[in-house]
């Protein structure tokens, strides 16, 4: 059987797109192993399909930290026997593609797929550092063009590559496993009173992806609800101090860090999931983010920001609204529209079970396993 090697930077515990990447390299006959880091906040792992393997690293963000992953990934990709590597994102490339030439050197026929999950030059984390982009830049533009292999997760950030290297990228959207209905979780478990009404935010706690003001909203709410913040990321502690200096600490339940495996019960709770991210960014304006997708496979109708992956969507579709400002009145008050129209939600969800059946792996993977078959002929 051959051997497939997934890196990726983040603790293994959440990474959706990547578990299904690695499922589908299973059934294309591939033996997998997914490489990732140990932080000391990381959540135990669930045994899975496929074997995982968790790096502890000297270091936990920053240029030291992608120095450090890189390196360690370098000699841990040229100690082991593998078929395939696949690496994801740009802060994963440099330690893969040196692996590949490493190993091709000496005489093993290794191939590599790189997957674009985010155009990552593009991220908020990046805007205003001149010299960390072109740093990031540089490795881009020296490794990129050499790729024979790489899938992204929509067309936006597909046609950006392609513009820029002149390479072929295969779109493998960024979709859930299709879900049969399911039993929501207890919203009595998260201090939700019966009757209350469920308004969602699911994914990475970031830097401008609307929750502060999304937060400011609920003091403006006349609808019975909460909100509910499932993740945990970068500003989490900022934005709990947040809540908390806004003194809506009773209608915003934090959920922290989550196994995805956990998610999609909770996600049933919801009766309107959130995507308002600023456009702050390109990675933001042109993203299909996770959290959208599963709120459309939990039959949620959405809330989103108008770029136009996901506007897309929700017009082909109809199954949620779009807003035109962070405004925290503003945005209290297209919240209120949406759950106080009961007949329109219905609407929206009824809606949302076509969007599910066709908006699913169980589709997209189809692709995926024609590239995987392209590259075991090649």
């Amino acid at each position: 059987m051959q051997k497939a090697i997934v890196s990726v930077t983040n603790d293994l515990t959440t990474d959706q797109r990547v578990h299904r990447t690695c499922m589908a390299l299973g059934k294309a006959g591939y033996e997998v192993l997914l490489v990732g880091r140990q932080r000391k906040s990381s959540l135990p792992l669930a045994a899975r399909d496929y074997g995982m393997h968790r790096m502890s690293l000297s270091f936990d963000k920053g240029p030291l930290f992608y120095a450090n992953y890189n390196l360690r990934l370098f000699f841990f990709l040229i100690r082991r026997h593998t078929d395939l590597i696949v690496s994801n994102d740009l802060d994963t490339l440099a330690g893969c593609y040196t692996a590949l030439k490493w190993k091709r050197f000496f005489g093993h026929k290794a191939r590599m797929l790189h997957d674009c999950h985010e155009y990552f030059r593009g991220v908020p984390e990046l805007v205003g550092r001149g010299i960390t982009t072109r740093i990031w830049k540089i490795i881009e533009d020296t490794i990129f063009p050499r790729l024979r292999a790489v899938i992204g997760v929509n067309q936006s950030i597909a046609r950006l590559y392609e513009q820029e290297y002149s390479i072929p990228v295969t779109v493998i959207r960024n979709v859930p496993f299709r879900h049969q209905p399911g039993v929501a979780a207890d919203k009595a478990k998260f201090g939700i009173k019966p009757g209350e009404k469920v308004i969602l935010y699911q994914g990475a706690v970031n830097v401008d992806r609307g929750l502060e003001e999304a937060i400011q909203a609920m003091k403006f709410l006349r609808s019975d609800a909460k909100l509910v913040i499932a993740g945990t990321g970068d500003v989490f502690e900022k934005i709990k101090k947040f809540a908390s200096d806004q003194k809506v600490n009773g209608k915003v339940v934090f959920l922290g860090q989550l196994p995805f495996q956990e998610l999609h019960p909770i996600t049933l709770m919801a009766d309107l999931g959130l995507s308002i991210e600023k456009d702050v960014s390109l990675n933001y304006h042109y993203a299909l983010p996770n959290k959208f997708m599963d709120y459309i496979q939990a039959g949620v109708p959405v809330l989103i920001s108008p770029f136009p992956e996901m506007k897309a969507v929700v017009d082909k579709y109809f199954i949620g609204e779009t807003i035109e400002n962070h405004d925290p009145r503003y945005l209290a008050g297209r919240i209120d529209a949406m759950l106080m129209n009961t007949g329109r939600i219905e609407l929206y969800r009824q809606n949302l079970t076509l969007a599910a059946e066709d908006l699913c792996w169980e589709n997209e993977v189809k692709t995926l396993m024609g590239v995987l078959e392209n590259l075991k002929s090649n």
